[in-house]
C-alpha cells in the first residue's frame, strides 16, 4: 500500500480548480465573468487543463471560490480518498478501541424505565389527592 511519501507530487492544480468549481456550484462561465471580461468559459476549460497554474492567477481563483489558495495547489485526489478510507469512524483502523461503548446500554435502559415507573406512580398518587380535594369540597 502506498503512502503519501512514498510517491512523486502529482497535483493537478487545473482539475483542483475544476473539482472546487463544481463543489461550488459554479459553472464555467460564471467563473470567467468573476475573473473579468477576457475571460470565457472556453478560457476556463483551457485553464482547468494545465496541471500549474500562475500564482496571482490561482489567488484570485481561490478568493472567488472562498477557499484558501493552498487548498488548490496541494489537494490531491488520491490522498483524500486514502484518508477518508482510512480515518472514519467505522474503519478497521487499530484504533478501533476509541469507539467501543463503556456502559451497558440495556442497564440504561432499564434504568431508565425504573424512573418512568416511580414518574407514573407519583402521578397516580398526585391525581388521588387531587380527587379527594375536589371530593372535599
Amino acid at each position: 500500500m502506498s503512502t503519501t511519501t512514498d510517491r512523486p507530487n502529482k497535483v493537478h492544480e487545473g482539475r483542483n480548480v475544476k473539482r472546487f468549481r463544481e463543489m461550488m456550484g459554479i459553472k464555467q462561465e460564471g467563473l470567467a465573468a468573476s475573473l473579468g471580461e477576457e475571460w470565457s468559459q472556453k478560457k476556463i476549460s483551457v485553464l482547468e487543463s494545465k496541471e500549474k497554474i500562475e500564482d496571482a492567477l490561482l489567488a484570485e481563483i481561490a478568493k472567488i471560490l472562498k477557499v484558501p489558495e493552498e487548498a488548490i495547489r496541494n489537494f490531491d485526489e488520491e490522498t483524500a480518498i486514502y484518508n477518508i478510507q482510512n480515518n472514519y469512524e467505522g474503519s478497521s483502523s487499530n484504533y478501533s478501541g476509541l469507539y467501543q461503548c463503556t456502559f451497558n446500554p440495556l442497564d440504561k435502559l432499564i434504568e431508565t424505565v425504573e424512573e418512568l415507573k416511580k414518574l407514573h406512580a407519583e402521578k397516580e398518587a398526585l391525581y388521588e389527592r387531587l380527587l379527594k380535594a375536589q371530593e372535599n369540597k
